[in-house]
């Protein structure tokens, strides 16, 4: 079973009401609530705002984040202190409210926190139990493997892998990978669980495709009410992520339509001019301070000038403020930035984690560059080594980079190795496929959480 972020709106907003009603009840009695709902819930309506959108940005409305543990309550900790910290800047400083709520506020964050956790600890175990669509992978690859791997620790999507199907030799450049599920041999065994009717869903790789006995079995399964889906779409669907290894030229054909996109990219120049000049008035404010500390800190000029490709692979200046000491690649030359890497200076380390060096690149996305969302802008340097290693890498460049994006947002965050080369690519793959408006936002609210976490590196 799976359950929508709309739905999941739906019922928060539910328990928000219910905790102003119970916190006014308790403040107030039975007399007197009507009186004080009518002057409480306008006001708090503008909490309800700060608080669905704290749950937002700490992606509360994700899949991959709904199931109890560490990482679901440090995510709602974090969305209750953001809701709470507006919450406050908002009756505090707003004059035209007509209620003096610190009580009240108080009062409300706690029940409305508690029955948060309540309901929502109840949704994801009931997502956890409830029952699973029956899957069967059909191609043993990387692809294959690492979805049979994400959907065994994301029991919350509602998929249960039963087995994968091995094509001929493909599995050789799996061999060292621990496999967890049957791995079936003989067509045989796929059509026995087909006639058992314990398959719902099957999946299929772009291999299946050349082989006609698996085709024709496949074929005959469709009146037994079986569903079937491509290994990328599926993954797709559920990871965020293309994967490359399920994909060839003809997904390209199929999934990127760049003339649909005219008037969303025109307006989004529009958007980038605007969203650059707005952000430039609080960067133009604290940069003197960034400056005068780097400088205080690492003595030498605060700003860098690096080389990037851009659209179509064309090259440009960026801009960043300095992170690393002076010459940091004069005796190593251009290599990835590593964890904990020794050329970053105390302070630069700081700003990487809040994403503040990233700022001047607002004089990027004015010159046109770049713009505020899209692919990561890459150095040359690592460009024609990656060229070579990751397939598609150069179809990242069909549109602008970013000054974040949809690989930036999502884990490890950061990239430092032809491994997380392949990651990074199979997210731009998804973005440049599917953006749009809607997914920008989300980028854009998200990158922010990832700054005020403190999360980059």
């Amino acid at each position: 079973m799976q359950i929508r972020g709309s739905t999941l709106g739906i019922i928060d907003i539910c328990v928000f009401y219910t905790a102003l009603a119970v916190s006014l009840l308790i403040r107030y009695g039975d007399e007197q609530f009507n009186a004080q709902w009518s002057i409480h819930w306008q006001p708090f309506t503008a909490v309800l705002v700060c608080w669905l959108v704290s749950l937002y940005i700490a992606n509360l409305y994700e899949h991959r984040t709904l199931q109890n543990g560490r990482v679901f309550a440090e995510r709602l900790g974090q969305a209750v202190i953001m809701a709470s910290l507006l919450a406050i800047s908002f009756f505090y400083l707003v004059a035209v409210v007509a209620i003096t709520p610190r009580a009240n506020l108080f009062l409300f964050m706690i029940i409305v926190t508690a029955l948060t956790v309540l309901v929502r600890a109840t949704i994801n175990t009931i997502l956890f139990r409830s029952g699973k669509q029956r899957v069967i992978m059909v191609g043993l690859n990387d692809a294959s493997l690492d979805l049979a791997e994400f959907l065994h620790e994301n029991p919350q999507f509602g998929y249960s892998v039963n087995g994968i199907v091995q094509l001929g030799q493909e599995s050789l450049g799996v061999a060292t990978r621990t496999i967890r599920w049957p791995v079936l041999t003989k067509l045989s065994d796929l059509a026995q669980l087909v006639d058992q009717k314990l398959v719902d869903l099957i999946v299929i790789s772009p291999a299946v495709y050349s082989h006609d006995e698996i085709i024709d079995l496949l074929f005959e399964a469709l009146p037994k009410k079986i569903d079937f889906i491509k290994l990328s779409s599926l993954a797709e669907q559920l990871t965020g992520r293309v994967p490359l290894d399920a994909i060839d030229q003809a997904w390209f054909l199929e999934n990127i339509a760049e003339g649909s996109k005219k008037s969303y990219e025109t307006l989004k120049r529009g958007f980038d001019i605007f969203g650059a000049i707005l952000l430039g008035i609080p960067v133009a404010i604290i940069s003197p301070f960034v400056v005068a500390a780097i400088w205080i800190t690492s003595p030498g000029y605060p700003f860098i000038h690096q080389r990037r490709t851009g659209l179509h692979g064309k090259p440009f200046a960026l801009i960043k403020f300095r992170t690393m000491i002076p010459d940091a690649e004069a005796k190593t030359g251009v290599v990835w930035a590593q964890e904990n890497d020794p050329r970053v200076t105390r302070f630069g380390r700081f700003l990487r984690k809040t994403r503040i060096d990233e700022l001047p690149q607002i004089w990027n996305i004015l010159r046109g560059d770049m713009s505020i969302v899209g692919p990561r802008a890459e150095r040359p340097e690592f460009d024609s080594q990656l060229k070579m290693h990751v397939p598609f890498y150069p179809e990242r460049y069909l549109i602008k980079p970013g000054l974040s994006g949809w690989a930036q947002i999502n884990p490890p965050y950061y990239y430092a190795s032809i491994q997380d080369a392949i990651r990074k690519v199979e997210y731009d793959l998804y973005y440049i496929a599917h953006r749009s408006f809607g997914l920008d936002v989300e980028i854009i609210l998200k990158t922010i959480s990832i700054a005020l976490r403190r999360a980059g590196r």
